[in-house]
């Protein structure tokens, strides 16, 4: 009895998450609701999305849009790509994550009225990232250690590719990622009095990495020096 009203109760929640996003579909373009392609080449903020100015030395394009990437190391990397998305007008959403450091996300400009946030998604963290798809452009998905397997990967993917919405993928892995980053915590900018260990941290310093083929860095993944990121912590 108590197993089938746990079920019960998370077929309602799914359920209600549909209705929300749902709301949040009507506020998209056409290109994330499918449209039937075109001959006409879209712009960039059609096909791409927003580039964090940590990026733009590391990757010749920006990651497309409806693509999957694995991101590894310092949380300061997905939390600027959420806010690149937001300050451009974008919807983005958080999942599995109950310590984001939203502070950090609105120092480096994020639109918090932009980003939904289900720090606890039960059981399975994907199924909750592929419903909030219908109406966001980015998607950041907290594994919490799991691996997902390639059959589930792949349609996932496609879902993504369908509703033009990019998933970010944490803690965990992915079979198939079209793109693969890393940022590694490199220093600390301090700002405040100037003894040792007083003050507060104004930005973070990172060494990235990236690699895959959307992003045009094919083959071994390619380092740049360190860049500074706005943030209250790594």
């Amino acid at each position: 009895m108590d197993l089938d009203q746990r079920r019960v109760s998370r077929a309602e929640q799914v359920e209600h998450l549909r209705r929300k996003i749902a709301a949040v579909s009507d506020k998209v373009g056409g290109s994330r609701r499918g449209a039937a392609p075109s001959t006409d080449q879209l712009p960039d903020s059609e096909t791409l999305l927003p580039m964090p100015e940590t990026l733009a030395e590391l990757l010749p394009k920006s990651l497309p849009r409806g693509t999957v990437a694995v991101l590894s190391g310092a949380r300061s990397l997905p939390l600027s790509m959420v806010a690149a998305v937001t300050a451009e007008g974008g919807h983005a959403a958080i999942v599995g994550q109950p310590d984001v450091g939203l502070l950090a996300a609105v120092e480096m400009g994020a639109d918090l009225s932009r980003i939904a946030v289900v720090p606890e998604p039960g059981a399975d963290p994907v199924e909750v990232a592929a419903v909030l798809m219908d109406g966001m452009d980015l998607v950041v998905l907290g594994l919490g250690g799991r691996s997902v397997p390639a059959s589930r990967a792949r349609a996932i993917v496609a879902r993504a590719r369908q509703k033009g919405c990019t998933l970010l993928v944490t803690g965990g892995d992915w079979q198939g990622a079209s793109a693969r980053l890393e940022a590694r915590v490199c220093g600390y900018d301090v700002t405040g009095p100037g003894r040792p260990g007083f003050g507060r941290i104004s930005r973070v310093r990172l060494a990235m990495r990236a690699r895959g083929r959307s992003l045009g860095v094919p083959g071994a993944a390619r380092s740049t020096t360190s860049a500074s990121v706005r943030a209250v912590g790594g």
